[in-house]
């Protein structure tokens, strides 16, 4: 059996078995390359184990840990309230400030099912209280997270570029960045128009609902620990020190997130207009801020997104394997090879959605990109508007409720729809993405280039 074939058959296990079973697909990457390459390509293990992308893992850690650092002292807190308060009680506009937020932590470095783990149950606590389509709520949210996804600075974008540049393509950044943004937020118009947003306009929430919705750690003072300090209950001699020790603290933290949202412009201009590496400028920026305030970092690290580093680390690696066994030319010539580029180009368009909707995405970007190499190397098509059209492709497909996104907004639905209908409602979306969306995305970027 050809190298080729059994890194192929190998690439299909890997897939199904991390579908089935609960095992980090990273894991198993580790393990069909060392099988693949030991035993099928006569690689040794140090040759295999330099497949790991050090500059990749190392910008996973970085982004992931000044997100955690951000998370823990409240700077996403402050986001998420500071947003809804813009909108001045215009119910309509809620599910909108939901899907930016959204976005806007994945651009600055979340992993999606991170930012949709924070950002779902809130949002969907706000459809469930004032009769907002939990369908159109929940689905803006994950739209939202895709819609950032693909930012310089974001996990999925440094993947897709690092991918790029590792194969020899153009890296266009920022153009992969607005395709996505822009897909997506045509899907968010689509449901927001479909789902009964328009007749959202007319409602206004009361001051009071507003106040209501500010939450506990508005009305007293976080000491830091999670604690708030009041003067009512704190003995006659003693008010003014509390009080003062609350607005210190107060004050303190406040200093702290301030800092924190400097520190992300500052990562992004440094990477972006000075062209450093994304890993190394976030990790300094974590370091500074948790110099800087100790005490409200305790435990950062430990909030990296370690699962996304090895799953990253494996799927990466077992890429490697993939190209030397030339897996990617082989299924690139087979598609270039169907009839012409354009329905090559469609084809793994499919092949990339329809795998996602049941995988991760984070796992599929290292591999579909560099089976679209040959296909590219035609001529015919644009090389960063294939690449656009398969991350999307690959990434819309994440409200299905077999991914981690589309299960988190099942799993926080509102007490106003029970599971089963709010899953079916979830599921026949996610289908109908599944259907249409690589031909849209195909259609839209990969056609006009052709052409």
């Amino acid at each position: 059996m050809s190298p080729e074939l059994v890194s192929i058959i190998a690439l299909v296990a890997l897939f199904v078995v991390g579908t089935v079973l609960p095992i980090n697909m990273g894991a198993l990457g580790f393990v069909a390359a060392w099988l693949v390459g030991m035993y099928s390509l006569g690689l040794s293990e140090r040759e295999i184990i330099g497949g790991i992308s050090g500059d990749l893992i190392l910008t996973l850690v970085g982004v992931t840990y000044l997100f955690a650092i951000a998370r823990n002292n409240g700077t996403v807190d402050l986001i998420v309230r500071a947003a809804v308060r813009s909108v001045g009680g215009r119910v309509a506009l809620i599910p909108w400030v939901m899907f930016g937020v959204t976005a806007l932590l994945t651009a600055i470095g979340a992993a999606s099912p991170a930012a949709c783990a924070i950002i779902g149950p809130i949002a969907l606590g706000f459809a469930g209280r004032y009769r907002i389509s939990p369908l159109m709520m929940g689905m803006l949210v994950v739209h939202g997270a895709q819609a950032g996804g693909f930012s310089p600075i974001s996990i999925y974008g440094v993947i897709t570029n690092s991918v790029m540049a590792e194969n020899g393509l153009p890296v266009s950044p920022v153009v992969v960045f607005l395709a996505s943004f822009l897909f997506n937020l045509v899907i968010a118009v689509a449901l927001f128009l479909t789902l009964g947003g328009r007749s959202l306009w007319s409602r206004r929430l009361s001051r009071d609902e507003l106040d209501d919705d500010r939450g506990s750690e508005d009305d007293a003072p976080d000491d830091g620990t999670g604690t708030t300090t009041t003067g009512t209950r704190t003995p006659a001699g003693g008010v003014a020190t509390a009080e003062a020790t609350g607005t210190t603290t107060t004050r303190r933290r406040l200093l702290d997130q301030v800092i924190t949202l400097v520190a992300f412009a500052i990562v992004a201009f440094v990477a972006l207009v000075f062209e450093k590496n994304i890993g190394f400028t976030a990790i300094t920026a974590a370091v500074v801020l948790t110099a800087l305030f100790p005490k409200e970092q305790k435990g950062a690290i430990k909030q990296i997104a370690w699962p996304t580093v090895l799953l990253v680390a494996g799927v990466s690696t077992f890429a490697t394997i993939l190209n030397e066994a030339g897996a990617p030319e082989a299924v690139g010539t087979w598609a270039a090879t169907l009839g012409t580029v354009l329905i090559g180009a469609l084809v793994l368009c499919y092949v990339g959605g329809i795998t996602s909707a049941f995988a991760s995405s984070t796992a599929l970007l290292p591999i579909i990109v560099p089976i679209s190499v040959p296909l590219i190397a035609t001529g015919n098509v644009s090389a960063v508007a294939v690449v656009a059209a398969l991350a999307i492709a690959s990434t819309i497909v994440d409200v299905s409720p077999f991914s981690t996104n589309g299960a988190l907004m099942v799993a926080n639905r509102p007490d106003t729809i029970t599971e089963e209908a709010y899953y079916g409602q979830v599921l026949r979306y996610s289908v109908l993405v599944t259907l249409v969306g690589p031909l849209v995305a195909w259609a839209a970027l990969v056609v006009p280039g052709w052409i």
